[in-house]
């Protein structure tokens, strides 16, 4: 079940917010042709995320917010054969691969576009919450997504991320930055914090 409305309204004075959002959806209306076959030379970690989160929690309402193509949305249902699955991205374009590829777990996923954060209304609680290299590229509105995980899942919920920390090599990180992927170990001690 797909709904690719618009992205939900945003709070007034989000405007560096809005203007990510926009640059990132923009971004990924390329992207997302060749977002499959180029990601998997460096996103690592992944599998092992859903293998981990599973040996961990007995989830039955999973939320993977940046779902892009759809890749970890088909490995957590595979994962969670019980589960109902929600993944959310803001780009049109990642969310009509992975609606494309989704197949026989096409009933059990429902799709979103729209933005993670404090503007998004109250949804029943999560037993899972998945980010795969998706909060180094909220810049601003990372903490705020955090955040919002925090408040949407249930108390005894998993939060299992994966993604960038921090380099010492300063042309790689401003290399990522034009990719818009924030590299300065700013997450961690966010996520620390909460759980």
């Amino acid at each position: 079940m797909t709904d690719l409305s618009s992205p939900s309204a945003h709070s007034p004075g989000t405007t560096d917010v809005q203007a990510n959002r926009h640059s990132l959806t923009r971004y990924y209306q390329f992207h997302a042709k060749i977002y499959d076959a180029t990601r998997w030379s460096f996103l690592f970690g992944r599998a092992a995320l859903i293998h981990s989160a599973g040996a961990r929690c007995r989830a039955t309402r999973i939320l993977e917010v940046g779902c892009g193509t759809g890749h970890n949305l088909r490995a957590l249902a595979q994962a969670y054969p019980e589960a109902e699955i929600t993944g959310i991205d803001l780009s049109p374009d990642m969310l009509t691969i992975a609606e494309k590829s989704l197949g026989a777990y096409r009933d059990r996923i429902r799709l979103r576009q729209e933005a993670y954060g404090p503007h998004r209304a109250a949804q029943p609680r999560y037993d899972l919450i998945l980010f795969s290299y998706a909060l180094t590229m909220f810049n601003p509105g990372w903490d705020a997504a955090i955040d919002c995980a925090h408040r949407d899942l249930f108390l005894d919920g998993t939060i299992a991320v994966v993604d960038f920390h921090r380099t010492a090599v300063a042309p790689f990180e401003r290399w990522m930055a034009t990719n818009h992927v924030r590299m300065t170990g700013h997450l961690l001690p966010k996520l620390r914090t909460h759980f």
